[in-house]
């Protein structure tokens, strides 16, 4: 005889099949931003309203932008350009790293030296810093090296030493020192004080403890910054154009102060600004996510994972509308 108990309901996995021989479940569909579609196709309508324009206007003279894009006095120019920004982040960073050491030291004298410093370069213009670099000899006609009220063994003419590049050096470096101190200011005092406190438990000492623990977890609040500086420092190469080194943009001046050809050439210098900058910013975004490695946030994806990542959900996409059309069928 069946009871009630026989008789109840019957279960989820004894409902029958589909036709597709599928469990025919619920499909989430996101929801249709149709505002965020309508302002990406007139962004992009607007962008390809500028680019037909730039690419169509004669007065771009781009046939000459080609001609002297590769043109030796600019590679050479280009060159100056990236050697003068690599030697003045290595130099600004190997002073700024003192200098921040010294302004989180517990000696006041050492704290005021490296905040007056750090006031005095954040304070000034960069262009008076170099037009006064330019200037020393008028302070200092003459360096020399002796004892004081003694001897002087050797002296030199401060105009024959310091020449447009080397005071293009100086000024760029001592500028960029201050702000790099406070960027690895910022990176130390943005790590927790109790992995500094932990670390002195265990018997570590202070210079191993900022060596292996502190520097890097601060790298990843540095190398963003550090990355702005770097780029900053390519384009603010350009200002020693009144120092007359030959850098990129002097380089170009020079060329269209013979042809007349303002435009085109400093789309040259532009251009090549913008790819320079555009690998510097890649390398930025690699370097940050290896210093990103153990955080609870998780390494950003790459750009090409995310063309795969997009490229897989389009085909899902079409995947899931071809089924649901044979489906209707």
């Amino acid at each position: 005889m069946a009871t009630l108990s026989d008789v109840g309901p019957p279960r989820a996995d004894s409902s029958p099949p589909t036709a597709t021989g599928k469990d025919d479940a619920p499909r989430i569909v996101p929801r249709r931003h149709l505002g965020r579609r309508l302002t990406g196709a007139l962004a992009l309508a607007l962008v390809a309203f500028a680019a037909h324009s730039v690419a169509r206007n004669d007065a771009f003279q781009w046939d000459v932008v080609g001609r002297y894009f590769t043109t030796a006095a600019v590679l050479d120019g280009l060159l100056l350009t990236l050697w003068l920004t690599g030697l003045v982040m290595v130099l600004g960073f190997l002073l700024g790293i003192p200098l921040a050491v010294m302004r989180l030291s517990a000696n006041p004298v050492l704290r005021s030296i490296s905040w007056g410093f750090v006031w005095v370069f954040r304070s000034t213009p960069l262009l008076v810093q170099l037009l006064f670099w330019f200037n020393i000899g008028a302070l200092y006609p003459t360096l020399g090296l002796g004892i004081p009220y003694g001897p002087e063994f050797f002296s030199v003419q401060t105009v024959n030493l310091l020449g447009p590049t080397l005071t293009a050096v100086i000024g760029l470096t001592l500028h960029e020192a201050a702000y790099a101190a406070e960027v690895v200011r910022g990176g130390i005092l943005s790590v927790e004080a109790g992995q500094t406190e932990a670390a002195q438990a265990l018997g570590l000492s202070r210079r191993r403890t900022l060596r292996r623990i502190v520097v890097p977890q601060a790298m990843r609040s540095i190398v963003p910054t550090a990355g702005n500086m770097l780029i900053g420092t390519l384009k603010g190469t350009s200002i020693i154009s009144v120092l007359a080194v030959h850098d990129l943009l002097y380089s170009v001046q020079l060329i269209y102060n013979q042809t007349y050809q303002v435009i085109p050439l400093l789309l040259v210098a532009t251009v090549w600004y913008i790819a320079v900058t555009t690998v510097l910013s890649i390398g930025q975004f690699y370097v940050e996510r290896y210093y990103a490695r153990g955080t609870s946030a998780g390494l950003p994806p790459t750009p090409v994972q995310r063309i795969k990542v997009r490229i897989a959900e389009l085909s899902a996409y079409r995947g899931a509308s071809g089924a649901k059309a044979g489906g209707d069928r």
